[in-house]
């Protein structure tokens, strides 16, 4: 990836980070949960679907605790890793409009509470709640965070061969470290569903950027031995 990249990149990331810490998404949440009827709290375990985008529409979701995936399934079975969530991550149909009949899953990665708000823009809840009219006045800020994520996403599937999409995703991870040396937080397997590219010529890539003295790699912790 570009220095000048590189360093768009952190400044969202910083701005996202300073967002976060003005609107408590925790707090907010769980009295959100209690005050609004619109607005219900689950808990899921691993590998359960949270929720679908084609079925459930005008829902925003956040997730309070655990990770996920947003996952479609190609004509083949073949599953392909559109986004990632994490702790405090807005997620729902608003942000990634349907274009197509193959349906959206969001996966439980790990267990998982999830706070699911259904909305209507121009209307309040049958309790005329504060909280319901605060939720809707901070969607820019949840909403900013998501395009964060989408950006890095297109910026990783606008490369062309597996090396480029490799060494630009690790120099994303590395620049989160503010550091050469980081950790995958996936799977190989993930790691090749999410980059839409093949497994086994992912693996090939990988030896080969070994061999060239690019990365080092133990486990799942990868250092950057140049950028």
């Amino acid at each position: 990836m570009q220095t000048v990249a590189l360093a768009t990149f952190l400044c969202y990331t910083l701005l996202g980070d300073l967002m976060r810490k003005s609107f408590n998404i925790q707090d907010f949440a769980k009295d959100l949960a209690t005050h609004c009827s619109q607005t219900q709290i689950r808990k899921f375990k691993k590998d359960e679907v949270i929720t679908t985008y084609l079925i459930n529409r005008n829902q925003i979701c956040i997730l309070l605790s655990g990770e996920a995936y947003l996952v479609r399934y190609d004509s083949k079975g073949f599953k392909n890793i559109i986004d990632c969530f994490k702790t405090d991550d807005v997620f729902g149909e608003a942000f990634y409009r349907i274009h197509t009949n193959r349906e959206l899953f969001v996966l439980a990665k790990t267990d998982c509470e999830v706070l699911f708000f259904s909305y209507a823009m121009q209307e309040l809840c049958d309790k005329n709640c504060s909280f319901h009219e605060t939720l809707v006045k901070s969607l820019p800020d949840l909403i900013f965070s998501r395009v964060i994520a989408l950006n890095t996403r297109i910026e990783l599937l606008s490369k062309r061969g597996i090396r480029d999409k490799l060494l630009s995703y690790f120099s994303i991870l590395a620049s989160q470290r503010i550091g050469n040396t980081f950790e995958l937080p996936f799977s190989l397997t993930d790691l090749a569903d999410y980059l839409i590219i093949d497994r086994a010529a992912m693996m090939r890539e990988i030896k080969k950027l070994k061999e060239d003295k690019i990365i080092e790699k133990n486990g799942k912790k990868i250092t950057l031995l140049c950028k």
